[in-house]
């Protein structure tokens, strides 16, 4: 394989994909020559323009809606489908037959990744399905093919591809990820998590000034609220042999909460307008309205002299409200909804609020319960409130409610409403304030649309020993279950205890044999290995075999069902081995078990697949 010209960065993105690109033979040292690669697009029927973000919408037309020869692009035609922003123009009128939040149906592991569930709720006999996988490879397909047309002579195949997912993603997501990366021909491949792309833009549009910035002892943390998710990350900066080091402490849990759920309160807010004058909307008409509402608050987010926008509210005919509707959204609606909804002023020690759930409900994606950002920043901070406490140069507070970030660096499309940054730094710094601690400084000059891109770019330069590189591991411990031995008794199931498989920030591509201890692997018969993760268990090592923990410190991952290979043994037949983990160059954990006797093998990768192999 020859070696590739370009590094690539692809911001695989709940609500935009976006790609950026070094040139690997032009670049050396803090001189970099990167660019940012314009998307060719459909944004009406029969016309196509280069847009620096690429809409991560799927609009799957009727056969009769729109001509075949209008959906022509530069290099083909989709099969059937439109993606980005016809697509999300389009699907505004009609949700029903648009696919949005992929990203998110993608690592929801309460349905099937690969069954044709998307668009979710629309009647299977009317519009075509796909599946969130799909979905994802048709985006990172458009993008490939989009390269290949401006890069004849260097097609994106043969380049260094970096793929950004949410730091909170599991080892599940990451592997589904990347298997659709390579679906579409990525071969050189490698994972980055969201905010440490950031924060590796960051860096680079610093022009080498990054080191005046922070010193020594700063705790860094990355506020990522995009689409569909909302991404914490702390990074604290550190000293090797006389040179500042980046190193990634510790990452939040997966929080479902972010720009959707926003244009769906401003839809609310807008639905509760037209029923004082009157007018009702059903279920399929208020979908349609948030597809509107992310609109007008994009647009009035992005523009401080419109003070208004006006919202057209399709409708399905006659019958329901006798046409469409039109209102406005008025920016001090979107101000008051948005800071006061989702950024609330709260006390440091505040905690998202639970509520009990209905015995039933409809599927959908398990968006976060509590929609105040804010609490969860909390609860984040608080639970790492000793992340750094063993690292060389870092005094953790003397009451230790919570960790005190130094300094904070905001990334997502969220933010560019800057009322919304300026209050979680006011939050933040009132938190800081109660303790007696100095405020945290904003780390300023991101872009927060094309951040992640640029950063995944830069990544795969510095890959390549062109700059400085942020360490950071897996991060999660990971632990499998280990069922124990003893007599049946009624209504009991065996106790389960946790070996601890790959400590916090064992890194990528690395392996780790297991201590000295035997276990039994049962063969020849259906099986489930169960897996858990911790975010805040980080002093456990490789082989440590846990009786008991508290329910907060280990959370269970998806089980994988398989029937392992039996090869001339007795089905059913529990074999003694030893256990080796690894951790791939994609973040996914790979457990092997190695009998004592023989030459077989069985390795399980911690994935969707379900079918784990010899």
């Amino acid at each position: 394989m020859s070696e590739p010209r370009y590094a690539v960065g692809i911001d695989l993105g709940t609500t935009h994909c976006a790609l950026s690109y070094v040139d690997l033979a032009r670049s050396q040292g803090d001189e970099v020559a990167q660019e940012l690669m314009g998307v060719p697009q459909l944004t009406a029927p029969g016309a196509v323009e280069e847009r620096p973000l690429l809409p991560s919408f799927l609009y799957v037309p009727h056969p009769d809606e729109i001509a075949a020869g209008d959906l022509t692009l530069p290099w083909a035609a989709e099969p059937g489908v439109i993606l980005g922003e016809l697509a999300r123009t389009i699907g505004a009128r009609t949700p029903i037959r648009l696919v949005s939040s992929a990203k998110s149906w993608l690592c929801h592991p309460g349905v099937d990744r690969r069954a044709a569930i998307l668009p979710a709720g629309a009647p299977e006999d009317e519009v075509p399905r796909l599946s969130p996988y799909e979905a994802s490879v048709r985006y990172l397909a458009h993008l490939r093919d989009a390269w290949n047309h401006a890069h004849p002579d260097a097609e994106l195949a043969a380049q260094e591809v970096t793929v950004t997912v949410p730091a909170s993603f599991d080892p599940a997501a990451r592997e589904l990820t990347a298997e659709a990366a390579q679906a579409v021909g990525f071969q050189r491949l490698v994972l980055l998590e969201e905010p440490q792309a950031a924060l590796y833009s960051w860096i680079h549009e610093s022009g080498g000034e990054w080191r005046k910035q922070v010193r020594v002892g700063d705790r860094i943390l990355v506020i990522d609220v995009g689409g569909g998710t909302t991404d914490l990350s702390l990074i604290a900066v550190t000293e090797r042999e006389g040179s500042l080091e980046l190193t990634r402490v510790a990452v939040g849990d997966h929080i479902l909460l972010g720009g959707d759920n926003m244009d769906l309160a401003l839809a609310h807010v807008v639905k509760a307008k037209l029923s004082a004058e009157g007018k009702a909307l059903d279920a399929w008409q208020v979908q349609a309205l948030t597809h509107g509402c992310r609109h007008a608050k994009e647009a009035l987010l992005a523009d401080p002299t419109i003070e208004s926008i006006p919202v057209v509210v399709p409708s399905r005919g006659t019958r329901l409200i006798g046409g469409t509707l039109r209102t406005e959204l008025r920016r001090e609606e979107v101000t008051r909804t948005l800071v006061d909804g989702f950024f609330p002023e709260i006390p440091a020690d505040a905690r998202p609020a639970t509520r009990a759930r209905g015995a039933l409900t409809q599927l959908g994606l398990p968006y976060a319960q509590d929609p105040a950002v804010t609490r969860h920043l909390a609860a984040f901070l608080g639970a790492q409130a000793g992340a750094t406490a063993d690292l060389p140069g870092f005094a953790e507070a003397a009451v230790g409610r919570f960790l005190h970030p130094t300094a904070v660096l905001f990334n997502g499309g969220v933010f560019k409403a800057g009322v919304l940054a300026d209050r979680v730094l006011q939050v933040i710094n009132d938190w800081l304030a109660s303790d007696g601690a100095p405020p945290a400084r904003l780390l300023e000059g991101a872009d927060l649309d094309l951040s992640v891109a640029r950063g995944a770019a830069y990544y795969g330069y510095v890959r390549r020993g062109g700059g400085v590189r942020i360490r950071g591991g897996t991060a999660r411990s990971y632990y499998v279950g280990v069922e124990s031995a003893m007599p049946a008794v009624p209504g009991l199931e065996p106790p389960i205890q946790a070996l601890c498989l790959a400590p916090f920030g064992m890194e990528e591509g690395s392996e780790a044999e297991i201590p000295p201890q035997e276990f039994g692997l049962v063969v020849g018969e259906p099986v489930r290995f169960r897996f858990f993760g911790s975010s805040v268990r980080r002093d456990d090592q490789v082989g440590v075999l846990l009786e008991d923990w508290p329910p907060e410190e280990l959370e269970e991952l998806e089980e994988i069902q398989a029937t392992l290979p039996a090869e001339g043994r007795t089905p059913g037949e529990v074999v003694p081995v030893h256990l080796r983990a690894s951790v791939t160059e994609v973040g996914t954990l790979r457990l092997e078990a190695v009998p004592r006797t023989g030459s077989e093998r069985w390795k399980v990768e911690l994935n969707v697949r379900g079918a784990p192999g010899a």
